[in-house]
């Protein structure tokens, strides 16, 4: 019997045996199979596998390394010590990334910028007050805007009769539901003063139309008039564009023609003048070229790779927005870093509130946002789409039915506009002390004509068309949704496809009591308020049919009104009326994505609209969340910022309707400006200065060039000190 034989012989007798020399077969790199009883990994666990985090600490890094070698040179070469840079000292500098030598250089290379429907303001973080630039570009075209439509003027005069005589009928060029709601509330204001016994004469409105029928203007020649305007030359080789004050300056008839484009529209991109979303575009970024090379004197291009600029947006933005002025400043401009702030937030930089109700009432766009320690409440944003220039249209549509006496003022017309702005400024005001019969006068001054001395005057004109911010009725609001969503799509989400936008719970009730009806969904009816609980856009959940499906022909129904099913089950005897028994059901299941982009563009054919003090408690009641303190102190922190709070007595005028509305927070509402003697207009610009300054804030909110190259938008999510 043959003994059992080793492992070892059993390998050299089958030719087994290894005879290699031991050199691998491949060079690339073997790794070692993993313990699957017990692994451990730290994938995306670590901020520094992240390269928004990676990134500015290895230029920290850099710069540390950097500064200690030139400490180094410097003592070699005999300089003394106290030459270098003090770290400790300028901590300014921490988050400057570029090296400067104090604070006064690197404020000198921040940029902050405001974009508004009106104005954009920009200055640098050194500058006291920023520069007011006209958001506006004047291209070359065929017409003016003036001249578009057949001439059609702005308000919108209806024909009386067929023709529209110059001083016959004005009463009625605006229709009978806009002198309907005037009447109404001159009656209304005649009641209040009475009760505030103040003196109302019973003839006033008389006195007003009969001496505005009777004045003709007084003429003054051009070489008389000290205040002439310096109109823009258009030179023979004429340029493509214009921007700012110039365009705004070039004659109406000017050869050749230009139009005047406004980029931006109630807080958001204009569609309804564009129709093309590269126009828009390039326009944008001419306009924030022109400010660089005019305001603040940047004449090369390159230069701007050493700037980092603060971009204020809106409290409730849009994505789409945020996304296209980001790629313009970085990528079409080319600014070294960008950092995104809030209006609202920004506000309470530049006033020094920890807590606040930031009311800021623009040109064109009314937000309102509480602020609790350095951040927006999200709930709380309210967007509404009314501002300083429905207050313009709306005086000029109460002079005229008053027989204004320059009967064919055009807001169309530059000089038109800018006078009308002039108008409202120097006269309205909610001082019912104000609303006696006054004599003014204004000069008419149009380029290649004399100048006009008009006197007219005025009754409760001043007073009423700022009274719209509490009647908003009385305000045009048909043409601000035309063209919604025509060149610029909305943001949806890269996984689902469902929209994206934030929205506030504030933003929704107030755009559900505007719409006063239910939206049919997928063959359902619900109200649109059914995701008033949602703050920002949900992913949805995917179903899992086959569970779902064996649960219902597994177990029995025990009652006929069962458990409401949840989102996205099918149920069969809902969704297929008339199945009798022993017939296969056909499976019919809700989209929820689809849902929520139908009630997304249901909401965008509503325009919010309310008054001012209502949207405020909206605001404060979702900002508060129940709490009767801190509620209190938002009712004691109400700042109006903004060009249309500088209307004299509107503050005083918002705190009482807010004590008739609340009386028990009576002694706690308090409206007021901004603290030491801010400019209204000026002080989020001032907060994105002070933000920008802050040491603290250089690490992570800061997007660089190189960063936005590789990630794009996407970005935004680690570097926004906000939920995006």
């Amino acid at each position: 019997m043959v003994g059992k034989k080793s492992g070892r012989a059993l390998l050299r007798e089958e030719g087994l045996a290894r005879t290699d020399n031991n050199l691998d077969l491949t060079t690339w790199p073997q790794v070692n199979m993993i313990n699957q009883k017990n692994y451990y990994t730290e994938f995306l666990k670590r901020d520094d596998q992240f390269l928004a985090y990676r990134a500015p600490l290895e230029e920290e890094r850099n710069r540390m390394v950097r500064e200690a070698r030139d400490k180094d040179r410097a003592l070699a070469q005999g300089a003394p010590a106290e030459g270098a840079v003090d770290q400790n000292d300028d901590t300014m500098m921490e988050d400057a990334g570029a090296g400067y030598g104090s604070r006064d250089d690197y404020a000198s290379k921040l940029i902050i910028m405001h974009v508004g429907s009106q104005n954009l303001r920009i200055g640098f973080g050194s500058d006291a007050l920023p520069k007011a630039v006209p958001m506006v570009i004047a291209r070359r075209w065929t017409e003016s805007e003036s001249e578009e439509n057949d001439g059609e003027p702005s308000p919108k005069r209806q024909k009386v009769e067929g023709v529209i005589p110059s001083s016959a009928f004005p009463e009625k060029w605006f229709g009978d539901e806009f002198s309907d709601q005037y009447q109404t509330m001159c009656s209304e204001l005649r009641v209040r003063m009475r009760a505030n016994k103040r003196r109302v004469l019973p003839n006033s409105k008389e006195l007003v139309i009969n001496y505005n029928k009777r004045t003709p203007p007084d003429i003054i020649n051009e070489h008389n008039d000290i205040d002439r305007i310096e109109w823009t030359d258009v030179p023979k080789n004429a340029p493509e564009y214009y921007t700012g004050h110039e365009a705004l300056r070039l004659p109406d008839n000017s050869k050749p023609r230009y139009k005047l484009f406004w980029p931006i529209r109630n807080g958001t991109f204009n569609e309804k003048d564009y129709t093309n979303r590269n126009q828009l575009y390039h326009d944008i970024s001419k306009i924030f070229e022109e400010a660089f090379r005019t305001q603040l004197g940047i004449t090369k291009p390159k230069e701007l790779a050493n700037y980092k600029c603060v971009f204020v947006i809106p409290d409730l933005y849009e994505r789409t927005y945020v996304t296209i002025m980001l790629d313009i400043l970085i990528r079409d401009l080319g600014l070294g870093k960008v950092c995104l702030q809030q209006e609202s937030l920004s506000a309470t930089f530049g006033a020094g509130y920890s807590i606040a109700c930031v009311v800021d009432i623009g040109a064109q766009k009314t937000s309102i946002c509480c602020v609790d320690e350095g951040m927006c409440i999200e709930e709380s944003r309210v967007n509404l789409k009314m501002g300083g220039w429905d207050v313009t249209e709306t005086f000029i549509k109460m002079m005229l039915v008053d027989h204004f006496p320059y009967a064919d003022i055009n807001l169309k017309r530059r000089y038109d506009f800018l006078l009308a702005e002039e108008l409202k400024q120097r006269h309205c005001s909610m001082d019912e002390g104000t609303v006696t019969v006054q004599t003014l006068d204004f000069h008419l001054r149009a380029s290649g004509q004399d100048t006009r001395r008009y006197q007219f005057k005025t009754y409760d004109e001043t007073m009423l068309s700022v009274m719209g911010f509490f009647k908003p009725t009385i305000f045009d609001h048909a043409w601000k949704l035309e063209g919604r969503r025509r060149i610029v799509p909305r943001s949806v989400d890269l996984y689902d496809g469902a929209p994206n936008d934030p929205v506030s719970v504030a933003q929704i009730n107030i755009v559900d009591a505007n719409s006063d009806r239910l939206t049919q969904v997928n063959g359902t009816q619900e109200t649109v308020n059914s995701l008033a609980g949602t703050s920002t856009p949900a992913r949805s959940q995917q179903v899992n049919l086959l569970s779902r499906i064996n649960d219902m022909e597994g177990t029995p129904r025990s009652s006929v009104a069962g458990s409401p099913a949840p989102e996205g089950t099918p149920n069969p005897d809902r969704d297929t009326p008339g199945m009798g028994d022993g017939e296969l059901p056909s499976l019919v299941f809700r989209d929820p994505v689809l849902e929520k982009t139908k009630l997304a563009e249901e909401r965008d054919k509503v325009l919010p609209v309310i008054s001012l003090d209502q949207a405020i408690l909206e605001s404060l009641t979702q900002g508060a969340r129940g709490e009767d303190r801190k509620l209190r102190d938002f009712f004691g922190g109400i700042m109006l910022i903004g060009g249309g709070s500088k209307t004299p007595g509107l503050g005083a005028f918002l705190e009482t309707k807010l004590r008739e509305a609340r009386p028990f927070y009576g002694k706690e509402i308090l409206v007021g400006p901004p603290p030491r003697e801010f400019d209204p207009q000026v002080v989020i610009w001032k907060g994105g200065s002070v933000f920008g300054r802050l040491s603290s804030s250089g690490n992570d909110s800061w997007i660089s060039k190189g960063e936005y190259d590789i990630l794009g938008s996407r970005l935004l999510s680690n570097k926004c000190m906000f939920a995006w």
